[in-house]
């Protein structure tokens, strides 16, 4: 599928996970056969005003590629603005969050904020994609709420302003993560409009990532949380899609390593101190469902050096192979 001239694989994309989509965690999924990459959403002001934060998250290295950099606000302007900055960091696509429930966000009239001022959204849009001559995305949800679901309105106006694609998270703002995603309001926006249309959420194996182009017609998925500990995922979805082929988990010895090579990364790139203290979430999800899991989670949650890290993991190993 392209969105714009960028072409990508119809297999599965990583989402805009924030505290988890890092440069570290994106090259490792792409590894596992990600077809896209999508950052962790940045401030538009945090962008405007020079913040070092907001620069880090913006880094895109050259194993990543085609990868876009997410950017979130109100102000039509602004978003322009941090739009350019964004294309100057190596992004090749820009993606726009009008969909992420966090309160914070929201307090500021971001994210899926913008789903209850659709004329606001469809200024934001145009400014951005008028600023930029890279492909412009939009991230939305179902709706606000069971009695606003406006998705097929929101593509829409995304369309009619300039986006090259449509990515639809199959849940209200009120429902966050909980209930399962709502298929027909992907399906429904895929038949509406004629940009490449992405369905997200629930995606957790091959079976339901196979199901979700099914029910939908989507263009692409996208996987959230179930790459979460779990970054093989996008190899297994991409053997299957190409080939039907059933790619099984890999042991948990490959998977320790997978770990270790995952965290080891991360400090590498964010120095040992934050490094271990991002380490001890990737870890508890890398670790989830095995053996003696229960006491070794909670030493990871205290987890202080890579030694220490590594020592856990070899005793896991031992205990479920």
């Amino acid at each position: 599928m392209f969105i714009g001239k960028i072409e990508i694989e119809k297999t599965a994309a990583l989402a805009p996970m924030a505290g988890v989509a890092d440069k570290t965690f994106r090259e490792l999924c792409k590894d596992f056969g990600a077809a896209y990459t999508v950052s962790e959403m940045v401030s538009a002001k945090g962008i405007s005003m020079g913040d070092r934060k907001s620069e880090e998250l913006m880094t895109v290295s050259e194993a990543e590629h085609p990868c876009a950099i997410q950017i979130f606000g109100n102000e039509p302007e602004t978003m322009a603005q941090a739009a350019l900055t964004a294309k100057k960091m190596n992004a090749d696509i820009i993606d726009i969050n009008m969909g992420c429930p966090a309160p914070k966000i929201i307090k500021g009239g971001a994210g899926s904020k913008l789903m209850l001022n659709p004329e606001l959204a469809g200024k934001i849009i145009k400014e951005v994609s008028s600023a930029v001559d890279i492909p412009v995305t939009v991230k939305i949800r179902s709706g606000w709420d069971d009695s606003s679901i406006n998705a097929v309105q929101m593509a829409e106006i995304a369309e009619k302003n300039g986006a090259a694609a449509v990515t639809v998270h199959g849940r209200t703002k009120e429902q966050m993560y909980a209930p399962p995603v709502n298929v027909d309001i992907i399906r429904n926006v895929k038949n509406t409009v004629s940009i490449p249309v992405i369905g997200n959420g629930d995606i957790v194996d091959v079976f339901s990532s196979a199901k979700m182009y099914e029910n939908t017609g989507c263009d692409l998925v996208m996987v959230g949380r179930g790459a979460l500990g779990k970054p093989w995922l996008f190899q297994q979805i991409s053997a299957y899609m190409k080939n039907q082929v059933i790619i099984p988990d890999p042991p948990v010895s490959q998977r320790m390593l997978i770990m270790l090579r995952h965290i080891e990364n991360i400090c590498n790139e964010r120095g040992i101190k934050i490094g271990i203290r991002e380490a001890r979430k990737h870890a508890l999800w890398y670790t989830k469902g095995l053996r003696g899991s229960t006491e070794y989670r909670r030493q990871m949650s205290t987890l202080e050096s890579i030694e220490q890290l590594q020592e856990i993991a070899f005793r896991i190993t031992k205990d479920n192979e």
